[in-house]
């Protein structure tokens, strides 16, 4: 089974971030891949969603918020973050960088800047 999620700017590398099961479905989770920190989303559908780990607004950490669909919350001040293409939704602004995640024979890979 192979899970694509959104890519942002050009990859370099590929990192191996989990196995597929050490995600708990709708939950966050903080992971290290090289020197960029990710929040990593394992969806109701099983799809995999990586977006850097702080909110735009005021550095909440995003592995830490509610998920909702494809979207998360922001923990701090509920900022309404699309875990597909990075947005905050209206009426607020900003964005986080998304990277590309996949799920191959039960492995999560990320490809990181």
């Amino acid at each position: 089974m192979t899970t694509t999620g959104s890519a942002g700017a050009a990859a370099a590398k590929r990192v191996r971030l989990a196995m597929l099961e050490e995600l708990p479905v709708g939950t966050g989770k903080t992971v290290r891949a090289g020197d960029v920190e990710l929040a990593v989303f394992r969806l109701s559908d099983d799809t995999v969603r990586a977006v850097e780990n702080r909110c735009p607004h005021k550095h909440g950490v995003l592995a830490e918020g509610m998920v909702s669909g494809h979207y998360v919350f922001c923990p701090m001040h509920d900022r309404k973050i699309d875990l597909n293409d990075g947005l905050v939704q209206k009426p607020d602004d900003g964005s986080v960088r998304t990277f590309r995640a996949t799920v191959e024979d039960g492995v999560v890979w990320v490809d990181a800047v």
